[in-house]
C-alpha cells in the first residue's frame, strides 16, 4: 500500500487509510478498508485503475453502498468511490447525463425541474448512477432499463468504451456489468417531455407510499431478497410467522418483512445469521428458495 499512497499523494487524488465502511453503508455495517479512494475526474480514475491492475490489487467502486453487507473485520480491498465530475448531471434537449457517482435522488428531481417524465419510479431509491445500473433498479413499475439509452464504462488500463441497452443485458436486478471488470463512468437517460406539476405529484406520492410501507426509519440495505418465481418474498416471510424476528441486533422489519433492519448496533454476523434463519424456514415451510439481494464483502 505504500507504492499506492506514494502514487495517490503524486497525483493529488484524495484518499484515507483505515475508513471505517459502516459510514459508507447504508446499514452502516462494517470495518475498515486500507484505502478509501475517491478520484474526481478520468485522468485520476485512469491513474488508480492502471495502478492497481500492475499492483494485482483487489478493489472494489461503491456508490450509496446500499445494496452492501461488510464484514465486521473490514476488507483488504481498494475501496473506491467516484466524487468530483463523477458526480455531476447535465441535460441535452431531452436527454440527462450522468456521471456514475452521481445520486440517483438527484437525477429524479434534475428531470422534474426540466419537465422530463420517466424517472418517477426511481424516486427514493437509495442508490448511486452506477449502483443502480448495475443492479438495474426498479420499483413501482419501472426499471432503469427503460430510460437507459448507453453508458460509459473504463476498464483496468484506463480505456472507455460505450456499451448500448443490449450490450448490458439487463433484466431482473441484473446487468452484463455484474460479469465484467472496470468501472461505469457515465450513463446517458432518454426521457420525455412531461408536465412538471404531475411529475412531481407522482415522485411526491411514490415517495410517500415508500415511507408509509417501508422502515425508512431503521438503516437497511433495502429489499433483503430478490422476488422469487411465482411469489412475493416479503408475503413468504410474512406467511412463516417471522415479522419481528430477531438475531442479536438485527430484525426482520415489523412494518415491511421484506426488510432485514439495524434495530440495535447489528453486527454483520447478527444479519447473515437472521438471513439464514429466514431462508431455512421459508424453504422448509413453503418450499420456495429465497435469494439474497444484498452483496456481502469479506
Amino acid at each position: 500500500m505504500k507504492q499506492l499512497k506514494a502514487l495517490l499523494t503524486q497525483n493529488r487524488i484524495p484518499y484515507r487509510e483505515q475508513e471505517p465502511l459502516s459510514n459508507h453503508t447504508t446499514f452502516k455495517i462494517g470495518g475498515p478498508c486500507p484505502l478509501y479512494v475517491l478520484p474526481e475526474n478520468r485522468e485520476q480514475l485512469s491513474v488508480l485503475l492502471n495502478a492497481l491492475r500492475k499492483m494485482q490489487q483487489e478493489f472494489l467502486v461503491i456508490g450509496n453502498g446500499s445494496n452492501l453487507l461488510v464484514s465486521d473485520q473490514g476488507t483488504q480491498m481498494v475501496v473506491i468511490r467516484l466524487s468530483g465530475e463523477f458526480a455531476q448531471i447535465q441535460s441535452v434537449e431531452n436527454k440527462l447525463i450522468a456521471g456514475g457517482g452521481a445520486q440517483l435522488a438527484a437525477l429524479c428531481k434534475k428531470a422534474a425541474e426540466l419537465s422530463l417524465t420517466g424517472l418517477e419510479f426511481a424516486y427514493g431509491i437509495p442508490g448511486s448512477i452506477g449502483g443502480a445500473v448495475y443492479m438495474n433498479a426498479g420499483a413501482y413499475g419501472g426499471e432503469m432499463k427503460d430510460v437507459l439509452e448507453y453508458v460509459q464504462v473504463m476498464d483496468l488500463r484506463g480505456n472507455i468504451r460505450e456499451l448500448t441497452l443490449e450490450d448490458l443485458q439487463m433484466g431482473y436486478r441484473t446487468s452484463a456489468l455484474q460479469h465484467q471488470t472496470g468501472v461505469l463512468i457515465q450513463a446517458v437517460f432518454r426521457l420525455s417531455p412531461g408536465n412538471r406539476e404531475e411529475i412531481q405529484t407522482k415522485m411526491e406520492d411514490i415517495l410517500g407510499r415508500r415511507k408509509e410501507k417501508q422502515p425508512l426509519e431503521y438503516p437497511s440495505a433495502g429489499s433483503t431478497f430478490k422476488r422469487p418465481q411465482g411469489a412475493y418474498a416479503a408475503a413468504l416471510i410474512e406467511e412463516c410467522g417471522l415479522k419481528g424476528q430477531r438475531v442479536g441486533g438485527a430484525m426482520v422489519s415489523p412494518k415491511h418483512s421484506g426488510f432485514l433492519i439495524n434495530y440495535d448496533h447489528a453486527t454483520c454476523k447478527d444479519v447473515e445469521e437472521l438471513i439464514a434463519l429466514v431462508q431455512k424456514t421459508v424453504r422448509i415451510q413453503t418450499g420456495f428458495s429465497l435469494e439474497c439481494e444484498v452483496k456481502k464483502i469479506d
